[in-house]
């Protein structure tokens, strides 16, 4: 009797457990994505968390491990929704058309993904998983198809990727200059920057979207 009633006790502790850890994720989310995630003290982001502070050293050894974790898992949850929707897209310039406009559109289908990208800014350029990674991928696949005639794909996505940047922050600031013309225009624009003919770079910039699978947190 007490061996069967063992499961649901650890079950719920696990649980428990679970949603204290999805709670620091999403404070050091919203954290960052205000701007505050510097200045942020471990007994702010657990207050912000609703949660005791000796639980986060149950989770999480440092803000900064906490951080690192928060900002993986939210870009890697992110590239898989890119990754679903160019799923059956074989042109490498294609997908990067795509995943820029599906990104860039983050500026009112999810503002709080896009503050949190501008939140962390050109960092996500040195992350292991996420929108960076695939980003670069996808050049490399462009240049080893012929699509791409930039040399050096590592300064391509850094230009590419300080674009977007601008972009999501000019439409947080002033969102009546930003719209999905917005968008395709900057895509155009990094199309042509990595070598693709301007008709041919204006035709992806203006092709219709896959659809884009929901995503809540």
């Amino acid at each position: 009797m007490a061996a069967a009633g063992e499961a649901p006790r650890a079950n719920r502790l696990d649980r428990r457990k679970a949603r204290t850890r999805q709670a620091l994720i999403d404070a050091a989310v919203r954290l960052i994505a205000e701007g505050r995630g510097e200045r942020a003290s471990i007994a702010e982001i657990t207050e912000e968390a609703d949660i005791g502070f000796g639980s986060f050293y149950n989770h999480f050894d440092s803000k900064e491990q906490l951080f690192g974790t928060a900002s993986g898992e939210l870009l890697e949850q992110w590239g898989q929704v890119i990754d679903q929707a160019c799923a059956d897209i074989s042109d490498p310039a294609e997908v990067f058309a795509v995943a820029l406009r599906i990104s860039g559109r983050l500026g009112w289908t999810r503002p709080d993904v896009a503050r949190f990208l501008t939140g962390v800014g050109l960092e996500a350029l040195n992350a292991s998983r996420g929108l960076a990674p695939r980003a670069l991928r996808d050049i490399r696949a462009g240049q080893a198809a012929g699509r791409f005639t930039v040399t050096d794909a590592e300064i391509a996505l850094g230009a590419v990727a300080g674009g977007l940047l601008g972009l999501l922050r000019l439409r947080e600031r002033q969102p009546g200059q930003v719209d999905e013309a917005s968008v395709d225009r900057l895509t155009e624009a990094c199309l042509r920057l990595l070598g693709v003919p301007a008709p041919e770079a204006a035709r992806l910039a203006a092709s219709s979207l896959p659809p884009v699978a929901a995503v809540s947190r």
